[in-house]
């Protein structure tokens, strides 16, 4: 037996001749049905193989001298617009009070319009030195028109990546005034409503807990404190873009007021960081993995139409 013999007996696939192949209509809808079995299953392989997943690695969190942005968006529905101040404390003793960098007011109409725009401390100090230059009005509380405005507050805080709070109340107020507008702590509404609250820029997936967040006070006054978890987060687009950012856990507790309390009501924000950081990285499937499902797919669904065929064809005849 010569060498192009031996080949082509190792042929495991020999073709028929024509004359013994036969066509049969049965056998053609079992074929165009495969075949569409085949362009599907085609089509959502390639959208699994172009399709990004993320991978999760975490290591000890080694930054060091950077700053935790905080991103605030919240509406005080029943607070007077020029009394609210941002206060924030943190673990090394630094305590800011009135805080004005980046923190902005919105004054909105009842359908939502802006209708004024200053900085958070700018409004408190002016209302301080109205109340000072006009004692009659402090008696009266506040106009009926401020009373009617919608107060938002937003912007970015800049501390320090140590464990701390921030708190929205009337704390940068002199407590005399405080206590000649409201006439006592317990007539202090902070029902409040959280738009947005973030540490950090937003990635694909994330979820903000406290984003959408609502809560309401009825004939009552208190304090709500958030205990916050902070988790530093690295995430890695596939494109090699780095994002720095934060994601968060949070816990909430109120704490209802009566009129014996010294204290006033504020919405507290005391936060934490772990010592771990989490990475995401965006990654895509090998082609040699893809070309491998694509093989066993089309190949299994190829083989088993043949079978069906030969059955169909078997049972007619």
């Amino acid at each position: 037996m010569g060498v192009k013999q031996f080949i082509k007996s190792l042929h495991a696939f020999p073709r028929a001749e024509e004359h013994l192949l036969q066509k049969t209509q049965s056998g053609a809808v079992v074929s165009i049905i495969g075949l569409v079995i085949m362009a599907t299953l085609f089509l959502h392989e390639l959208r699994y193989y172009l399709t990004t997943y993320t991978v999760h690695q975490m290591s000890v969190d080694l930054k060091r001298g950077e700053t935790l942005p905080i991103h605030i968006n919240m509406t005080f529905p029943s607070l007077p617009c020029d009394v609210l101040s941002v206060d924030a404390i943190d673990m090394s003793g630094k305590h800011e009070v009135d805080l004005d960098t980046n923190i902005w007011k919105l004054r909105l109409n009842r359908d939502g319009y802006i209708i004024g725009t200053e900085y958070l401390s700018d409004l408190v100090e002016k209302e301080l030195a109205d109340h000072k230059h006009d004692q009659k009005h402090l008696t009266h509380g506040f106009d009926q028109d401020a009373e009617n405005m919608i107060k938002k507050v937003y912007g970015v805080l800049d501390v320090q990546r140590v464990a701390g709070n921030f708190h929205i109340s009337v704390h940068g107020l002199n407590i005399f005034v405080a206590q000649m507008i409201f006439d006592g702590a317990i007539h202090v509404n902070v029902s409040h409503i959280m738009h947005d609250l973030s540490f950090g820029p937003k990635y694909p997936g994330l979820h903000n807990p406290l984003d959408g967040t609502v809560r309401i006070l009825q004939g009552a006054s208190g304090t709500f404190k958030y205990y916050i978890k902070i988790v530093p987060t690295e995430y890695r687009y596939i494109s090699k873009e780095v994002i720095p950012t934060n994601q968060f856990s949070v816990m909430e507790y109120f704490s209802p007021m009566n009129e014996f309390d010294r204290t006033w009501p504020a919405v507290y924000f005391l936060y934490d960081l772990s010592p771990i950081t989490v990475t995401i990285k965006e990654e895509r499937r090998s082609f040699l993995h893809f070309i491998t499902r694509l093989c066993a797919v089309l190949g299994g669904t190829f083989a088993l139409t043949a079978m069906n065929a030969g059955s169909l064809d078997v049972q007619v005849y």
